[in-house]
């Protein structure tokens, strides 16, 4: 018996297969088979033997046939143990293959014999293994595949809380590249209390130098037998902000739409009504119908100017960037505050994929802001930026009083300025998010103040 394949060059050479602990069994299996063809054998040439001594030939003739009998008999035990012993070896060879994952190897059927019949078992067996780790690697080439492209964080620790296996989503989160954050401890990530208790919570953090609400979920999976824990991390504070920019641009729609169509003809008619008081001289009270008149003409006027502000929020366009230095941005802007010099630091020339009158326009409001805190107290403004992984970083400082409360500050129509309108700041995030970035603002110890935090995206390599 013989194997092969459809390939000459891959038929199994018929060498004995590596030692293993089942060698010495097919050992013990060779030698049993050869005893039992010597004892079935024996009796026959016993037999051979005693009829030749009695009939006494010629001494020639008889060891001649002694020769001939023993031989023979000698010969078929040493066939049949090496037709035996080759058999099990290209079955052996066959398996090991498949154990080492070659499903090329094929052995050469014989007929409808028993061997034949085990040839093809071990043929039909090869067909199914390899098909099933074509189906595994294609299976698993498309779940990397999802798991690269879906927007989620994914995570995969080990028992002992290292991790595994991290996404690109996990790699955003974090701002870290895959190759640091591997082999890792879970305390290290600040995990470590999401691989216990419930397996899933919503937490307020910062990851990454990003602040916000997250839904961490955990669950168990098995590899080799021992149970690993995969944690799913999901950024809520994009959905709400999205869900919450949509609601204020459908009122914003609504109220320009409804309060327009009444500003419009009240304005009007204040305008009409003015022009016939101021033509008739005579009337009582002309001075205060006049400035009440004029009064409802002026806040109409402003009451539009204030819609039209606000409607900025529903029709900003889609950024279109194109390469800008970011020291070209900040120059522009600073020439643009008279009221007090802006100090912008020693920094790197750092060029951006970005919409530049967009971003310029963000900067200004960020700036007015700052510069209207430190009038107050007499402090000043500075700008710095740096690289952080693969995002920029630019933060304008004022010495200001601070904030007194940073959660409602990018709600639209929320103001903490007497004369402001609410719209800055909301209209700095969306850009900033339409950029692919975000910017925060927070209270500073020392000195006091406050320091906005700008990050955006830079351009990938090449």
């Amino acid at each position: 018996m013989t194997a092969g394949s459809e390939d000459p060059a891959s038929r199994v050479p018929l060498l004995t297969p590596p030692t293993s602990p089942g060698a010495p069994r097919a050992r013990n299996l060779e030698r049993t088979l050869a005893w039992l063809v010597c004892i079935g054998g024996a009796p026959g040439v016993v037999i051979a033997l005693i009829y030749m001594w009695r009939e006494a030939p010629p001494p020639e003739v008889r060891w001649t046939l002694v020769l001939v009998i023993v031989g023979t008999w000698l010969l078929a035990i040493a066939a049949a143990s090496q037709i035996a012993t080759r058999s099990l070896q290209v079955i052996a060879s066959l398996l090991g293959a498949l154990r080492e994952g070659d499903y090329t190897m094929r052995g050469l059927r014989s007929g409808d014999s028993a061997m034949g019949m085990v040839m093809r078992e071990v043929n039909d067996f090869g067909t199914v293994l390899k098909r099933q780790r074509s189906e595994a690697i294609e299976s698993t080439a498309l779940l990397t595949h999802v798991m690269e492209e879906i927007a989620v964080a994914v995570f995969a620790f080990d028992p002992a809380g290292q991790l595994l296996l991290v996404n690109k989503g996990g790699e955003s989160l974090l701002g870290k590249p895959q190759a640091e954050l591997v082999g890792l401890p879970a305390s290290a990530l600040e995990f470590d209390e999401y691989l216990a208790g419930e397996p899933r919570r919503l937490v307020e953090r910062a990851f990454g130098g990003r602040h916000g609400r997250y839904e961490v979920r955990r669950a168990i999976f098995y590899r080799d037998g021992h149970p690993h824990q995969l944690v799913v991390v999901t950024d809520l504070s994009q959905a709400l902000r999205e869900e919450e920019q949509a609601a204020w641009q459908r009122i914003v729609r609504v109220l320009s739409h409804e309060v327009n169509n009444s500003l419009t003809p009240i304005k009007s008619i204040a305008h009409s009504l003015k022009k016939i008081v101021d033509q008739a001289p005579d009337l009582p009270r002309q001075g205060e119908m006049q400035h009440g008149l004029s009064l409802i003409e002026e806040r109409s006027g402003a009451l539009g100017r204030f819609l039209r502000a606000y409607a900025q929020l529903a029709r900003l366009p889609k950024p279109r960037p194109r390469r800008v230095r970011i020291v070209d941005l900040v120059q522009r802007v600073v020439e643009l505050e008279k009221r007090l010099p802006v100090t912008v630091g020693s920094t790197p020339d750092i060029r951006l994929d970005a919409d530049s009158d967009q971003i310029e326009q963000l900067l200004i409001n960020i700036v007015r802001n700052a510069v209207d805190a430190a009038l107050e107290t007499g402090g000043a403004v500075s700008m710095s930026w740096k690289t952080a992984g693969g995002w920029l970083e630019l933060n304008i400082d004022d010495e200001g009083k601070g904030l007194p409360d940073t959660s409602n500050l990018f709600v639209p129509f929320f103001t903490t300025k007497p004369s402001g309108s609410g719209i800055g700041l909301a209209l700095s995030r969306q850009i900033a998010e339409a950029h692919g970035g975000t910017i925060t603002l927070e209270n500073r110890t020392s000195p006091a103040g406050c320091r906005a935090t700008l990050r955006l995206p830079l351009p990938l390599a090449g």
